[in-house]
């Protein structure tokens, strides 16, 4: 039996998770990242991407936008603007939004605008993803 270590999920507007945790892996800014108990202190940026982390020997999956984790060897904490279990996406929004960054990325944009719409581009194609990946 793994190990455990103490596992904070928080967005902006809840806690997403607090408990146990034997496996965690996320998609960090340099790459791929799985934490297991006892790993070497860490903090690093979160792009938006897959959030994957077991419990009780079954795997957990999420959406999460840009965040924050911080790992020590016996917790983790992740702070994130957004974290969505897959069937709580709603796809028909997600869509909506997808359709709207693509739109307003073919309009002329001062360039932080650019920025802002392939963020919410990302953020709408990583929601859609995960929804279709994970819940069926």
């Amino acid at each position: 039996m793994a190990k455990k270590f103490h596992l904070e999920i928080i967005a902006t507007d809840r806690v997403f998770y607090e408990g146990d945790c034997e496996h965690l892996v996320i998609t960090a800014i340099d790459g791929l990242l799985g934490i297991l108990y006892g790993h070497e202190p860490l903090v690093t940026s979160l792009p938006t991407g897959e959030l994957k982390y077991m419990v009780d020997g079954k795997w957990r999956y999420a959406a999460i936008s840009e965040g924050f984790i911080q790992v020590m060897p016996e917790s983790s904490i992740i702070l994130a603007d957004t974290c969505e279990l897959p069937e709580e996406i709603d796809i028909k929004r997600a869509e909506e939004a997808r359709e709207r960054a693509e739109e307003r990325l073919r309009q002329k944009q001062s360039i932080k605008e650019y920025y802002q719409t392939q963020a919410a581009l990302n953020r709408a194609m990583n929601r859609l993803k995960i929804s279709q990946k994970h819940f069926k």
